[in-house]
């Protein structure tokens, strides 16, 4: 399609202006994406909002760098992507947000309405059916056909994404539209408030019976009471029923880490998992109970099950359960508000000191010295409050189950398992005005390693941590544990600190000694920085496949 001339001080106004006004009523400050030639009326009325835009280098980078900012600010953050090859590879990140329950409202051009429906026109970037492709990865997708269609499709899918459970959902916009003057009067009156989701009475009041007469109750807590705000209601309902707490990888920071009644992250414990089995009323809440929170589906509980979750097909999806299907906080709040205190607690505290020391006696075992201080170091230079977002490498894993967060987002790649999240999710989170640290392998590094220039370009303070082992390390650990041998697990790699430096990154080599200290001085002298830390580590061993 021919662009229109430049408009000048007279201009009409088009249907990327009627976008980005949409936007703005509806309450978005910052924007993620990169421009392409069928969006370039979206990025014409950008330039002119107060929006501020963050410019990734690859879209499934800005898909990660949306999903980061939401998570930190709890609000739905547009994506503006490009048609065909930019919309397409923006999906592996779109993956992670849907399994996190992230949202993230993408808005994606397309082709010109002419070529729409299959008609094969041959239009740059054209798809038979655009849409089609993303429906598997988002929960909700509309295409957009005039310009008085926007607000109304907008607010829509924000609602969706902003609902629990939360997740990205997909506007697509012809080319055409987005260019074309339009008389649609300026937005001024759109809502996207979010759908309540409460659970039944007659749920919580069983619920509610069900815990009270509970001999061993234990709660597993899910990513969703993270998500939801629910750990204040949490803490007072493991109280109130002297209910042990387990935290799911998604859900760390669910649970206050040294609690009495804490059992920290350990699922991946036969010791953990057999005390799970062994409750006789256990308590799901925001938690499908997937293969991480199941020790590789090897748990069965052998007592009652209640579910708490927002995605009702989750619900009982892995166990039979008394399932509620409502938002986390607001159950929590309901079942703390309806049971009674139990005054016995003789049973929880020496049960959850037990367990903990059993799991840690086993990893004494290991020699695993290494890479607890490797651990330790990056605990000990993070203040409380400071974000981290971990990519799928070994310290990573080691991180899911041992690392507290204390009172900081922790957020990882876990949901979708790709490679890369870490450092494109943190300068989404780092725009939002928080200093953030990174960590990547140097194998999910080379995926990223192109916003080293996003980094500099908007000056934000992401601290990016490289543990460099020379390949897929983790990849490495599995395939030598099942086959003796690992196969294209070593990897060819850059001097890291000296391809961040020729971006105008400062960037330091350290060592597990010197680690805590470099990273304290990274923070301290803000971002963007690098810390490379050459070493070899490894996991600790699988039990799922043995017994206690």
């Amino acid at each position: 399609m021919t662009l229109p001339d430049p408009p000048g001080r007279g201009r009409v106004r088009s249907g990327g202006d009627v976008v980005i006004e949409s936007l703005d009523v509806l309450g978005a400050r910052t924007v993620f994406g990169i421009p392409g030639q069928h969006a370039l009326g979206l990025f014409d009325a950008l330039g002119r909002s107060s929006l501020h835009f963050v410019s990734s280098r690859i879209e499934n980078n800005a898909a990660f760098a949306a999903d980061g900012h939401a998570r930190v600010t709890g609000e739905v953050t547009p994506l503006l992507l490009s048609t065909g090859p930019g919309a397409l590879t923006a999906l592996a990140g779109l993956q992670e947000a849907a399994a996190a329950s992230v949202p993230v409202l993408v808005i994606s051009s397309q082709i010109p309405r002419a070529g729409l429906g299959g008609a094969r026109r041959g239009f740059l970037h054209e798809l038979p059916d655009q849409a089609a492709v993303v429906r598997g990865v988002v929960k909700h997708a509309r295409l957009v056909r005039s310009a008085s269609q926007i607000p109304s499709a907008l607010a829509e899918a924000w609602r969706a994404a902003a609902s629990a459970p939360c997740g990205p959902v997909w506007v697509e916009i012809p080319q055409d539209v987005l260019l074309e003057p339009t008389d649609v009067p300026p937005v001024r009156d759109l809502a996207g408030f979010a759908a309540p989701l409460e659970p039944r009475a007659e749920l919580v009041a069983e619920a509610a019976r069900l815990l009270e007469r509970a001999a061993r109750p234990v709660v597993v807590a899910g990513g969703g009471v993270v998500r939801s705000g629910g750990q204040p209601a949490l803490l007072e309902l493991a109280e109130k029923l002297h209910a042990p707490v387990v935290s799911t990888f998604g859900g760390k920071g669910a649970f206050p880490w040294h609690h009495p009644l804490s059992l920290q992250s350990w699922l991946e414990d036969r010791h953990m998992t057999a005390l799970l089995e062994d409750a006789d009323v256990l308590l799901v809440v925001g938690s499908g109970l997937g293969e991480l929170s199941s020790n590789y589906h090897t748990f069965t509980p052998r007592g009652r099950v209640i579910q708490i979750e927002a995605d009702a097909g989750k619900l009982e999806s892995n166990h039979p359960a008394l399932g509620i299907h409502a938002d986390a906080r607001s159950t929590l709040r309901a079942l703390t508000a309806a049971v009674s205190a139990r005054v016995d607690e003789a049973w929880p505290r020496p049960v959850v000191a037990e367990v903990l020391a059993r799991i840690h006696d086993r990893l004494d075992k290991q020699e695993l010295g290494l890479e607890q201080q490797v651990l330790g170091a990056v605990r000990e230079a993070l203040a409380d409050t400071v974000p981290s977002f971990w990519d799928m490498t070994i310290l990573g894993y080691w991180a899911w189950s041992a690392y507290d967060p204390r009172d900081a987002p922790f957020h990882s790649a876990q949901g979708a398992g790709g490679l890369g999240y870490g450092l494109p999710a943190a300068l989404g989170a780092a725009a939002a005005g928080t200093p953030v640290l990174a960590v990547s392998g140097d194998g999910g590094a080379m995926y990223s390693i192109a916003e080293l220039a996003t980094l500099r370009q908007h000056d934000l303070p992401v601290i990016w941590l490289i543990v460099d082992d020379g390949g897929y390390g983790i990849l490495r650990e599995y395939m030598n544990g099942a086959f003796g041998q690992a196969t294209a697990t070593e990897l060819a790699r850059p001097d890291f600190a000296a391809l961040a430096r020729s971006f105008g990154v400062p960037a330091t080599v350290s060592a597990p000694d010197r680690l805590a200290s470099d990273l304290a001085a990274a923070l301290a002298a803000g971002g963007p920085r690098v810390v490379v830390l050459p070493c070899l580590l490894r996991m600790f061993a699988p039990t799922h496949l043995e017994s206690v």
